[in-house]
């Protein structure tokens, strides 16, 4: 698989500069990190979450835990972790887990944990185990505009 093709047009829409870096197909956000040597609070990790009404992802440094109770009091919504098959359905272009942090380009609201946006250089998934973006913190807050901001998660 490549880089999924919502994510690709919606970068060249936007019309940033990023790089795909190919790497050891990992199995979470954080092992990406450590297999290509980058800081894990440079590594943006997607979680789905949703209720009745919608879905919504949340985005924190692959260092980080969600903080589910915090998103909760910040949305007024009582959220949980949406299952894998329903994952697959909204990210249909992506493989399961390969989440890419730009809900907007899927149509879905988003919360982005302020601290990844400090960081100098970030990396993300793009719909592929075995393949990151990487673009400037700038890049990445220009496309993240429209996200709500706050701490949403902790250091492990």
């Amino acid at each position: 698989m490549a880089i999924a093709i919502t994510l690709q047009e919606y970068l060249q829409n936007h019309d940033v500069d990023y790089e795909i870096i190919d790497h050891q197909r990992t199995d979470s956000a954080l092992r990406s990190s450590e297999a290509i040597r980058v800081k894990g609070d440079r590594m943006a990790k997607s979680v789905l979450l949703g209720d009745d009404e919608s879905y919504l992802l949340a985005v924190v440094p692959a260092s980080y835990r969600l903080r589910l109770r915090e998103i909760e009091l910040l949305t007024g919504r009582k959220l949980q972790l949406i299952s894998e098959a329903e994952i697959t359905e909204a990210f249909a272009d992506c493989e399961t887990g390969a989440i890419p942090p730009l809900g907007q380009a899927y149509g879905i609201d988003t919360v982005v944990d302020g601290r990844l946006l400090k960081e100098p250089d970030i990396y993300f998934e793009s719909g592929d185990h075995g393949k990151l973006i990487h673009m400037t913190g700038k890049s990445f807050l220009e496309l993240e505009e429209g996200a709500q901001i706050a701490e949403i998660g902790e250091h492990l």
